[in-house]
């Protein structure tokens, strides 16, 4: 360019800005005066600035086209070498545009793993299964590849400024290739990554769900305790200690102390079974504790019962005595020679329940429950077992006198007993199962032998009825086996 063509380009620029041209330089001899004096000197009246911009107009008029081309494109650039259309923007842009693509894989893999670890630390706090120890471990070494492919990326933003003025278009290349590797690391960890959430789903849910168990389940804890505790108090103002009541209670505090601790000192997992195992001790004690009047007034009634009923057999056995001389007197030693110690066993036996009635009074003054209940037990045991042998010896005189009077029925109800046994075991069958009628068989020869034994002045009484008793439990027993047969096998 000549130095007219960049003279008038110069002129273009200033009148594009709104300024004046320059003047010519002055040499520095003459424009020394000039500058010393120049706050003495008056502004430039209008008209002469008038006259001094038309004549530039003048000047750009009488320029060629493309100078004026020239200065105009100038003027847009700010006056640098930049140059804003050409094939180094274009390669700018390109890796701009790379970056930001790789700066949003950045950021969606950087979201997505902090999501995850969440995840992982709700699975690992609640879950101690060897499946969520693979995956705390599998997520761990997940996170190695992010952090390279992290890594890479920042690397690769930091080696380029696509900023500067003079970047070249070859190095605005390197920057987009690696930027977009970066990216596609970046993508390729991503997919990797939604991958092991997806598989991790199924504990997820599990521990969200013992997570959603957690808080209900000690606040239930904490409401049965204080349930007991109002129960306890209740019982108390009535005139009641409770004191194994209170023991038990108390033995639970410890429990209460680690559940307001919480799980994140205990874990999850032993929390809630702390919380459950709370809430069942404490409805326990809750539920005896509201029981416990009407325990204490039903352990009142039983005294009362059991003593009367101690004193009413101890009346029926004084009457043992003339049973056995009448059983002795009328039939031979075999048919009462096993009652002979019915007595004394009777008055020991209510010498015995009525210790245990003492006793029971007394856990009962002292309100030890538990104890007078078991010492009640006890006693009514032993006068249920004396109840039964005084009533044997009764019994047998009465059971002896009828088959002594008429065997017959006795046989005859016997005999029909085997018989609808055997019909039964025939019945759709040409010959009976050898399992069913062998018994049978054994049962009718039992019988005879039996009948055949009460020849004599003095039978075995009581012998015959034993046997007959036996032959009917046999005949039921083959009844009960085919109705189950063919009950199973829906004949």
């Amino acid at each position: 360019m000549t130095a007219t063509t960049a003279q008038s380009v110069r002129l273009v620029r200033r009148l594009l800005h709104g300024r004046p041209p320059a003047r010519a330089a002055a040499p520095a001899a003459a424009t020394a005066p000039a500058a010393a004096g120049a706050e003495a000197r008056t502004a430039v009246t209008p008209a002469a600035a008038t006259r001094r911009a038309a004549g530039d107009v003048l000047v750009l008029v009488a320029l060629p086209v493309p100078l004026v081309l020239a200065a105009l494109a100038g003027s847009f650039t700010g006056g640098g070498t930049r140059r804003w259309f050409g094939r180094g923007e274009s390669q700018r842009a390109d890796a701009q545009a790379a970056k930001d693509a790789a700066a949003a894989a950045f950021y969606e893999l950087d979201t997505a793993q902090r999501d995850l670890r969440i995840s992982i630390e709700t699975i690992a706090a609640v879950d101690d299964s060897p499946a969520a120890r693979r995956a705390v471990s599998d997520f761990a070494a997940l996170g190695q590849r992010i952090d390279q492919a992290s890594h890479d990326y920042i690397s690769a933003v930091d080696s380029h400024d696509l900023d500067r003025d003079d970047l070249e278009a070859s190095a605005a290349s390197r920057a987009r290739a690696e930027l977009t590797k970066a990216k596609a690391e970046l993508e390729r960890a991503k997919g990797d990554l939604d991958r092991f959430a997806e598989g991790l789903a199924p504990l997820l849910r599990t521990a969200e769900t013992q997570l959603a168990r957690l808080a209900p389940a000690v606040e239930r804890a904490r409401q049965a305790l204080l349930a007991a505790t109002q129960a306890l108090d209740a019982v108390r103002a009535s005139g009641l200690r409770a004191d194994e009541l209170a023991a038990r209670l108390a033995a639970l505090s410890p429990e209460l102390t680690k559940l307001n601790q919480g799980a994140g000192q205990h874990g999850v997992q032993e929390t809630i079974r702390r919380a459950d195992h709370v809430l069942r001790a404490a409805e326990a004690v809750r539920g005896e504790a509201e029981r416990l009047p009407a325990t204490a007034a039903d352990i009142d009634k039983r005294l009362v019962s059991l003593r009367t009923r101690a004193e009413a057999i101890t009346t029926r056995a004084a009457g043992v005595e003339p049973v056995l001389s009448e059983l002795r007197r009328r039939y031979s030693a075999a048919c009462w020679q096993d009652l002979q110690p019915v007595p004394e066993q009777a008055a020991h036996a209510v010498a015995q329940a009525e210790a245990k009635l003492a006793e029971a009074r007394a856990a009962r003054d002292e309100q030890r429950w538990p104890d007078a209940l078991a010492l009640l037990s006890t006693a009514r045991a032993l006068l249920n077992t004396t109840d039964e042998a005084v009533s044997t010896a009764g019994e047998r005189l009465r059971r002896l006198d009828e088959v002594s009077h008429d065997q017959a029925h006795e046989v005859e109800r016997t005999r029909f007993a085997v018989r609808d046994a055997q019909r039964l075991a025939m019945a759709g069958r040409n010959t009976p199962d050898p399992r069913h009628a062998r018994p049978l068989d054994d049962a009718v020869a039992r019988l005879d032998r039996a009948i055949a034994g009460l020849e004599g002045r003095h039978p075995d009484w009581w012998h015959f009825l034993t046997e007959t008793e036996a032959v009917r439990q046999t005949a039921a027993r083959v009844v009960q086996e085919i109705r189950e047969e063919r009950g199973a096998s829906g004949g």
